[in-house]
């Protein structure tokens, strides 16, 4: 018989951040670049305030994504010290759970019972099934925050830069803008036909509104800085 090819996202949190960074660095810049763009007369402006941004974004994004990595963590330890207490105290009540969970699987109820005194043997690998079957948390990876951090922010700065590459060569803005609009739109189509396509949606149609969402914050940016500066 041949082997049967299974096809599962393995790296789903690392995808996550780096859609994170990438969404976020293509479309703030993007409609902070189209904004002024309808307000100042020098492209160097927009090049200045844009840096200032994604350097600003990547740190508050990348930070954002550090304190969910540790409140991950800290969540886990927390729920694991409290089950770890429940076996030693009231190991009786808990092997009852382990028995719950096998019933819900369809097993007998002596089978029920045999495995739940097998699994109490071990403490370590009992406090694991509970943590997995009765509170449905996996063991985060130790350096989850860190490497969420480094993902997002870096993801984030590649992506900001992206909108702002037409104004470090073009020096009258609106013409800048056309063309960033041009990059920016091509960039986020693709990246939303990748996203979409990794993650099992339909690749057209998250493309679409990918590139949708950045192109209607541009337009509404550039519309209000128009309106206010009259």
């Amino acid at each position: 018989m041949l082997p049967h090819p299974e096809e599962h996202l393995r790296s789903s949190d690392f995808i996550t951040d780096i859609v994170i960074g990438m969404s976020d660095g293509l479309t703030v810049p993007f409609a902070l670049a189209a904004g002024l763009s309808g307000a100042v007369a020098n492209s160097s402006l927009i090049v200045t305030a844009g840096i200032a941004e994604i350097v600003a974004g990547s740190i508050a994004m990348g930070l954002g994504g550090y304190l969910a990595g540790r409140t991950e963590a800290d969540h886990y330890e927390a729920e694991r010290r409290r089950e770890t207490i429940e076996v030693e105290t009231v190991p009786e009540r808990e092997k009852e759970e382990v028995r719950e969970v096998f019933a819900d699987m369809g097993l007998s109820p002596a089978l029920q019972v045999t495995i739940a005194d097998e699994l109490a043997m071990d403490k370590t690998k009992w406090i694991d099934f509970m943590m997995k079957y009765e509170l449905n948390l996996e063991e985060p990876d130790p350096n989850r925050a860190t490497k969420s951090a480094l993902t997002i922010g870096s993801s984030y700065v590649m992506g900001g830069f992206v909108p702002l590459l037409p104004y470090l060569l073009v020096n009258e803005p609106h013409r800048a803008l056309l063309y960033s609009c041009v990059v920016t739109l091509i960039c986020l189509f693709v990246f939303g036909y990748f996203k979409s396509k990794v993650t099992g949606q339909p690749p057209v149609g998250g493309a679409f509104k990918v590139m949708l969402i950045g192109a209607v914050a541009a337009a509404a940016a550039f519309g209000i800085a128009r309106l206010v500066g009259g």
